[in-house]
């Protein structure tokens, strides 16, 4: 099945959490489907955002380099561990773009393509911390292609962004999640 990556400027703003209900729909049932379309019935206006301190929507990218042979992660500074670039929507319910839109401001890597068909649902608590409680992050996960030659680029959230093999993710010290992640690209197809 061949699948259309979208760039960027493809990709419409839209603050209508039926764009979010949408893109999650896309995803095999599962337990995290099911609760995040719950979610999304339980607050219909602040599902998506951060101020909602229960939790919220957040979106994510795994990308891959030109080669389609590394995958990109962050060191994180505020978590402390590698993990896949991505954040909060922050009132932006189309979830394509907004993981899109964090790997392109997280990597500093131009012309990134994403496939819009949702990768993984994984829901996670993060620890309270002195400004904000601790609370769950909705996160739905895709990849992201990087063209041939990206050369990755600081931002203020990172410790560090390096490429990695997949062999080398699967002795990372990370999240059993990445790793998860990592695999389901691969079982896609890479």
């Amino acid at each position: 099945m061949t699948v259309q990556l979208v760039s960027l400027s493809e990709l419409r703003a839209s603050g209508d959490l039926a764009v979010a209900r949408s893109v999650l729909l896309q995803h095999p049932p599962s337990s995290e489907r099911t609760r995040m379309l719950a979610w999304i019935e339980r607050f219909p206006t602040t599902a998506h955002v951060r101020a909602n301190l229960e939790g919220h929507l957040t979106a994510s990218a795994l990308v891959v380099d030109g080669a389609r042979e590394r995958v990109l992660l962050t060191h994180h500074k505020k978590l402390q561990r590698w993990l896949q670039l991505g954040g909060h929507c922050d009132g932006e319910a189309n979830l394509v773009r907004t993981a899109l839109l964090e790997a392109c401001e997280e990597s500093g890597i131009g012309d990134l393509r994403i496939d819009p068909r949702p990768l993984d649902l994984d829901i996670h608590c993060i620890p309270a911390r002195p400004s904000e409680p601790a609370h769950d992050h909705l996160d739905t996960r895709f990849v992201v292609y990087a063209p041939r030659g990206a050369v990755e680029v600081l931002s203020e959230e990172s410790l560090e962004l390096r490429w990695f093999t997949c062999a080398e993710v699967d002795r990372l010290e990370t999240d059993d999640s990445v790793r998860r992640l990592v695999r389901l690209w691969q079982e896609r197809g890479g």
